[in-house]
């Protein structure tokens, strides 16, 4: 198995690329619909059912096929020979970031849902502040990964 996934290396980390960037796309653009959902569109009406419709989309058939693929592909690059090594600190810092990106994509979900039931609680400006979450994580996996110390 670890002879096909290094001969495969280049396939999986361009499909791994590829996945988190379409992944953090969602995670940067939906806290941003919130927003705008919360602020101008209020939980019930055309505006309401037409901004909830949006933050579905993007949640189901943008962000959770995206996150999906970026842990497969993230994986096979973890189990790919001479990739990681783990007695250094940068693996560590990138899989808790990792791990904390799906948290937050989690958050969402469950934020989407609370929108669909005309339920959000959340103001405008507790979105903006989340929406900075994705964006630390991200520095934080890029520089593990670039500098790896």
């Amino acid at each position: 198995m670890s002879d096909i996934l290094a001969l495969i290396y280049p396939w999986v980390k361009a499909l791994h690329i590829v996945s988190v960037i379409s992944w953090m796309a969602a995670l940067f653009y939906l806290p941003r619909l919130m927003v705008h959902h919360t602020e101008k569109a209020g939980l019930s009406g055309e505006t309401h059912d037409l901004f909830a419709m949006m933050e579905f989309k993007l949640s189901n058939v943008i962000m959770r096929p995206a996150m999906h693929a970026t842990w497969v592909f993230g994986l096979c690059l973890v189990f790919t020979p001479g990739i990681v090594d783990w007695s250094m600190i940068w693996p560590w810092t990138k899989a808790a970031s990792v791990i904390g990106m799906t948290v937050f994509h989690t958050w969402l979900v469950i934020r989407v849902k609370s929108f669909g039931r005309g339920e959000n609680t959340l103001t405008g400006r507790h979105y903006r502040i989340m929406n900075e979450v994705p964006t630390v994580l991200m520095i934080i996996i890029v520089f593990s990964v670039v500098v790896k110390f």
